[in-house]
């Protein structure tokens, strides 16, 4: 089966590539911006026209979207999440054999969710910040698309090779000067909420089982979870060999507890879990790294890095 690959430069994206790429049933074609894509194309100012005429050479069956960007001005983030996926919806509807589309959302579509609940997929999104907002208008392009489209509304990502501006990515460099220069705290930010935690390679297991899959529509992809950041970054901590302490910066408001109103701390997301039924159900998929592996390979990575 022909598999066309946007955007597997990323985090998830490259999980996802090497995925793809030991599946003897795949042909799969890299588009992207850089040197090492198959297909040089930038999806935030590309035409769909000119990306048609690619799709036409390919003839994918499938179209698999990781692009995007988690960081950036509003502008950088509404032509990385909202301007791409446009282009791509329209290029493939403009193509001789139109393919399946599996687009990769967030889980920050959902904005502030009951306290304590696991989120389905039915639940209304109301995100907030303009990563979200950004978000949630590409996977509405897409599910309105009128194309075969399934999204895969992807919760907080680990593992190794987690970005640099991600919080496990910044903990575990802290940790690492902090070994290096026998400093005795580490500063971080506000661990006080909630995440439902996936590790980068189950998600890419999660996007291969949804390409040969008819699932269409939204399906939650998490660890069915809840976990406060301070016990995430205490196995961090843990698998670092780190006997320092955590200095948390920035702690707004008391405790969190099931039941709270999310509306009693506005503008922040204290909660994350996600419903995994439809993953088990549609997909037959279910997450197998825990936490603790994902995060003591994210140290080993950073601990190696020369």
């Amino acid at each position: 089966m022909r598999v066309l690959l946007l955007g597997a430069d990323g985090f998830i994206g490259r999980r996802v590539a090497d995925r793809f790429f030991t599946d003897p049933e795949l042909q799969v074609t890299v588009l992207g911006r850089r040197d090492s894509a198959d297909i040089r194309f930038d999806l935030a100012s590309g035409s769909p026209g000119a990306l048609t005429r690619f799709l036409d050479a390919v003839m994918p069956r499938v179209v698999v979207n990781c692009a995007g960007a988690t960081y950036g001005t509003q502008r950088d983030l509404v032509r990385a999440n909202t301007v791409a996926v446009a282009t791509v919806c329209e290029a493939i509807r403009r193509s001789a054999e139109p393919a399946r589309l599996i687009h990769l959302g967030s889980a920050a579509e959902y904005g502030p969710v009951s306290i304590g609940a696991a989120v389905p997929e039915s639940a209304d999104p109301r995100p907030i910040g303009p990563y979200g907002v950004s978000k949630l208008a590409g996977t509405e392009l897409a599910l309105s698309s009128g194309l075969d489209t399934v999204v895969l509304r992807v919760f907080d990502t680990v593992g190794p090779g987690a970005p640099a501006g991600s919080l496990f990515g910044r903990l575990a460099e802290s940790l690492r000067r902090a070994l290096e220069r026998g400093e005795p705290q580490v500063r971080t930010a506000d661990l006080s909420a909630f995440r439902d935690f996936v590790d980068v390679r189950d998600v890419a297991r999660a996007v291969h089982a949804a390409a040969f899959s008819a699932a269409t529509g939204v399906v939650n992809i998490g660890s069915g979870s809840g976990t406060r950041l301070r016990d995430a970054a205490g196995l961090l901590v843990r698998a670092a060999g780190f006997e320092g302490r955590l200095v948390e910066e920035g702690r707004s408001g008391g405790p969190i507890v099931p039941g709270q109103d999310p509306g009693d701390r506005p503008g922040e997301v204290l909660w994350r879990q996600a419903d995994v039924r439809t993953a088990r159900d549609r997909l037959g998929w279910r997450p197998r790294v825990p936490l603790e592996e994902s995060l003591a390979d994210v140290w080993t990575e950073i601990a190696c890095r020369v």
